[in-house]
């Protein structure tokens, strides 16, 4: 039976049961070039953000990580070069990410400490509380209904446990949003069609992050979810930011 419910689709309406197929459809085309997207996407700062998230996170050993939308291992691998005694079981809805994940060297190194599973950020297949943390990076903006995979991460998440959001987010400087804007429309797509030989999937990226809450927005949504003592961290003056909240 077919949803009545819409959602977006980057700047496209979509009925809400076909947006899960379509972002699949996208991280399955661009799964083996997906850290190089990151890569063009931020201008290789992805990589000093993520590091800013470990900072906050701050890892330690005995922990055990869940890392949704992580298919390639970089939040799981950080994770656990920082508290090497701690688990991590990445989660990801598409199994090819997951298989480049795997392939990375760091995964067979760190094998004893680290699971794969396919799974849905709405209906994730954990117990309750489970985990001691919960990480989704560059991932939350994809999900169909943000609130129940939020509602999803306070379940799995044990008492006393932390949720942390990497995304890109909105500049507070309305120029300054305007200049980006014209970067991500303009550069982005062409990149990924040179880089990839897919356009398409990197333009639903960018028009994806338009489509996200802006900061204040989403911090609403994790209180709303059951979290507490939430905060966030603007990256790069907005064009990313972290989220951190609690379930106590």
């Amino acid at each position: 039976m077919t949803s009545h419910k819409e959602t977006h689709f980057g700047f496209q309406t979509v009925a809400e049961d076909e947006k899960a197929g379509l972002v699949h459809g996208v991280f399955s085309r661009v799964a083996s070039r997906y850290d190089v997207m990151n890569d063009v996407m931020s201008v290789g700062i992805h990589r000093i953000w993520k590091n800013a998230m470990m900072d906050w996170l701050a890892p330690r050993d005995g922990q055990h990580l869940l890392d949704v939308a992580g298919g390639t291992g970089d939040i799981a691998f950080r994770f656990l070069d920082r508290a090497p005694q701690a688990q991590v079981t990445v989660c990801d809805m598409t199994e090819s990410m997951l298989v480049e994940g795997r392939k990375r060297a760091e995964a067979d190194r760190l094998a004893d400490r680290l699971g794969w599973v396919t799974g849905d950020a709405m209906a994730l297949p954990f117990r309750d509380n489970s985990f001691d943390r919960y990480t989704i990076s560059f991932g939350i903006r994809n999900v169909t209904r943000i609130p129940d995979a939020l509602a999803e991460a306070f379940r799995v998440l044990r008492p006393g446990g932390r949720l942390m959001v990497l995304e890109f987010s909105q500049l507070p400087v309305p120029a300054m949003q305007w200049a980006y804007d014209r970067y991500s429309f303009n550069v982005i797509p062409v990149m990924g069609q040179l880089i990839a030989n897919d356009r398409d999937s990197y333009q639903y990226l960018v028009e994806s992050i338009r489509k996200f809450p802006d900061q204040e927005t989403f911090a609403a949504m994790i209180r709303e979810a059951g979290f507490e003592r939430v905060q966030y961290r603007n990256l790069s003056m907005g064009i990313a930011a972290l989220h951190s909240g609690w379930k106590l």
